[in-house]
């Protein structure tokens, strides 16, 4: 009797500890995942009891609204162009910081801040003058001799680029995932492949690569999910409005403006769930392509 009321007790005190993530999880993110799907087939303001509607939310999303269409548009190509260069530009600096060498903590350390202020309000901000008519860009180009005054920020052509620019730029947490890999690669089988006659390039495709390819599935999965998130360069760089002539309207974006601004929670929930199973999709396929490029050390070569 006393060891069964010992295990309820540890029980009891098991509960309280993981009570409050359980509460946490019920209240801030079940309730408001549910409540996003019984929304998405109803028409609400916010001030007045949601309407039923069933599917039109979703009928209209496709027949009715460019803009959405346009929305998925900019926002597929933000994602397929961003995140490739994003984990090139990772890779290669992580290749370069992976040496001993003196005050090297500290260089990890400058490459790594720009992931911590990137999504900031200031640096989209800064981001927004630096790519002005008279910015620091504009700048650097009439020190080569090329002369320009465009606003990159406020060409159609260049506007989507500038943000893919500043996505790129906040590259340091892929980076440290990627040197930790590179420190986990043992130097024998560098060593070994030189004595074999291999040069720098038959390495990186033949030892490198192959090694981190797992550490390369999870960094694509993780900055693919993050790049359909992004928000705050958006909005702050084009004031809220998706310009010039919707070439940054990101999908999250549109979001926003239908939930907040003007205030169809029912529609702006039908898109939160497409977007939902877009990126689902996307993340399957991912995975699904995997085995034909990822190795596995306990698996063996393929």
């Amino acid at each position: 009797m006393k060891a069964v009321s010992l295990r309820e007790n540890e029980n009891v005190i098991g509960y309280v500890f993981t009570a409050p993530f359980i509460l946490g999880f019920l209240i801030f993110t079940m309730f408001p995942i549910v409540s996003s799907l019984y929304y998405s087939f109803t028409e609400y303001n916010l001030l007045e009891a949601p309407r039923w509607v069933g599917l039109q939310n979703y009928e209209n999303m496709f027949t009715n609204d460019d803009k959405l269409i346009k929305s998925l548009q900019v926002t597929m190509t933000y994602v397929f162009a961003s995140v490739p260069l994003r984990l090139a530009f990772a890779l290669a600096v992580a290749m370069m910081l992976n040496t001993v060498a003196r005050g090297i903590g500290a260089y990890r350390s400058a490459y790594y801040l720009p992931s911590l202020i990137g999504g900031s309000v200031a640096v989209s901000i800064m981001w927004t003058q630096i790519f002005g008519d008279k910015g620091l860009f504009n700048s650097a180009l009439g020190l080569i001799g090329i002369e320009s005054n465009t606003s990159w920020i406020g060409s159609p052509d260049s506007a989507l680029w500038t943000l893919i620019a500043l996505s790129v730029w906040q590259f340091g947490s892929s980076m440290l995932i990627f040197l930790a890999g590179l420190k986990n690669i043992p130097a024998s089988m560098y060593e070994a492949a030189s004595v074999d006659g291999a040069n720098a390039i038959h390495r990186f495709f033949k030892i490198t690569l192959p090694l981190l390819s797992p550490i390369i599935l999870f960094n694509l999965i993780m900055q693919t999910i993050a790049a359909f998130m992004t928000f705050t360069p958006a909005y702050i760089i084009s004031r809220g409005e998706g310009g010039p002539l919707d070439n940054t309207l990101l999908y999250s974006l549109y979001l926003y403006r239908r939930a907040f601004q003007f205030f169809e929670m029912g529609y702006a929930s039908a898109m939160a769930w497409v977007m939902l199973i877009i990126v689902g999709l996307i993340t399957l396929l991912i995975f699904q392509t995997s085995k034909y490029w990822v190795h596995y050390e306990a698996k063996g070569d393929k």
